[in-house]
């Protein structure tokens, strides 16, 4: 089945899909990755969603990406004894380690790392951001504020801590347990979050030893202090704008977002741009206009994919949300306007035999008009580095490791197949090459295909042969 369009779409499976018609009438509307949230959910639900996933890829012969999002420290306030309390502007409040229930002076915070961390003049964020405190003074177990913006306090809310870099790894016991059964469930991507720092991608880096890939979800402002070590270290990297947009003014958001997508495409890995792109459709069949341009300002700035949350997980219209998304994306990439301003973001490459090949590819293929790329890989590096690129022509990327095949499900302009083997010399290869783009539905008898691929062959990180043909 072949896509219409270079961007990518990710669905979050939840309450609302998940069985097995649903799951498929995503796909075939159009969602390339699936994510399961660890946020919510049991084990045992997550692996009957990745077993329909699994299956609806059988039926459908295209590699299907599952991407396990790991929930990360949560921060909260603990209980009240009372219930809800109403926190005045101006007012006093103090928190701290006493598990004692709250009132509508204190409340328990049950995180010394927290306190091991502030200072007089910070800020707390309590729900989402909705009430903000600011530290007057502070010790290892306590924390007296003052109330800077008010409102309705219940417990187990979420406390932020803007532009402080926390002593706390950002993998949980609950994380190691969830990545332990995703790893053996046979995942293709793992969202980390809570990402400060570069070692936080170090660290589950350690865990995972080539098992999946990791993609860092950028929603801390510490992290964008070291955004390009941060990229360096991952395989892909979420731009989480609704955790970003808590942290710091909302103002903020949208250049860090454009930053954050230049690193990636320097870099040559995916972005993903996330959160609360189509939020009215969690109950509306249509998005708003403000909406429909959000969507398409990310594929104007050429990231790879875009991203479902409650929309598709536990929204009232979840397989319309993937067709909307899906529109946006193709109406976008057939402006003329976005193909000039793709081109005009990309970055030279780098002066390696690997770029020096698909820079040529890229080249090659609009010079000649091709109907298609097709790129041999096995580790995926070929693929990638294509994509970088941003290529007018699909690329079809052709390699015998499933693994592979389906983690490139999330690159841009990349339509994935699994072959059985390698090949094994160049007139096999050029013979598979347009045997598949034929198939595929990318190129007719005669059209022209640019080929990469490394040789010898089905050695990884080769990539140094270019060819062309017709197909």
């Amino acid at each position: 089945m072949r896509r219409q369009r270079h961007g990518k779409i990710i669905a979050t499976l939840g309450p609302a899909s998940s069985d097995r018609a649903t799951i498929q009438s995503l796909f075939e509307a159009g969602a390339d990755v699936f994510r399961l949230n660890f946020s919510h959910g049991s084990h045992t639900d997550h692996q009957a969603r990745y077993d329909l996933i699994r299956a609806v890829e059988r039926d459908c012969g295209r590699p299907i990406a599952v991407l396990l999002d790991l929930q990360g420290p949560k921060l909260r306030v603990g209980r009240f004894a009372d219930g809800p309390v109403t926190l005045a502007d101006g007012a006093r409040f103090r928190l701290d380690l006493d598990s004692t229930p709250g009132n509508t002076t204190r409340a328990p915070l049950p995180h010394p790392e927290i306190f091991a961390a502030l200072q007089a003049g910070h800020d707390l964020l309590l729900d989402d951001g909705k009430l903000r405190l600011r530290v007057l003074a502070c010790g290892a177990d306590f924390a007296e504020t003052e109330v800077i913006a008010g409102g309705v306090l219940s417990e187990r809310k979420g406390v932020n801590v803007p532009s402080v870099l926390l002593p706390i790894s950002a993998l949980t016991p609950k994380d190691r347990a969830d990545l332990a059964f995703g790893l053996e469930l046979g995942v293709d991507w793992v969202a980390l979050s809570f990402v400060q720092r570069p070692e936080d991608v170090q660290e589950l880096r350690s865990l995972v030893q080539g098992r999946a890939g990791i993609l860092s979800k950028l929603e801390k402002p510490a992290a964008i202090d070291g955004l390009d070590a941060i990229v360096a270290l991952s395989d892909a990297v979420m731009v989480a704008r609704g955790d970003l947009g808590v942290e710091m003014p909302a103002e903020q958001v949208p250049p860090i977002q454009k930053r954050i997508v230049r690193s990636c495409r320097q870099a040559g890995k995916p972005v993903v741009v996330a959160t609360q792109m189509l939020e009215s459709m969690v109950s509306a069949p249509v998005p708003t206009r403000a909406e429909a341009s959000d969507v398409a300002t990310a594929v104007y700035d050429g990231a790879d994919a875009v991203m479902l949350s409650a929309e598709s997980a536990s929204g009232r219209y979840p397989r319309e949300a993937v067709a909307v998304m899906d529109a946006i994306i193709r109406a976008a990439e057939a402006d003329p306007h976005c193909r000039t301003v793709v081109e005009a973001s990309g970055f030279a490459p780098q002066p390696t035999v690997g770029d020096a090949i698909c820079a040529a590819l890229q080249q090659s293929a609009e010079l000649l008009g091709a109907a298609a790329i097709v790129t041999f890989t096995r580790s995926g590096f070929t693929s990638l580095r294509a994509s970088r690129e941003r290529p007018h022509a699909p690329i079809v990327s052709v390699t015998p490791d499933l693994a592979t095949a389906r983690r490139l499900a999330l690159a841009w302009g990349v339509h994935s197949v699994h072959v059985p083997h390698d090949v094994d010399d160049v007139p096999g290869m050029v013979q598979a090459a347009c045997a598949l783009a034929r198939a595929e539905g990318f190129a007719q008898a005669g059209e022209t295909i640019v080929i990469a691929a490394g040789m010898p062959f089905g050695k990884a990180g080769t990539t140094n042969l270019l060819h062309i043909a017709h197909a």
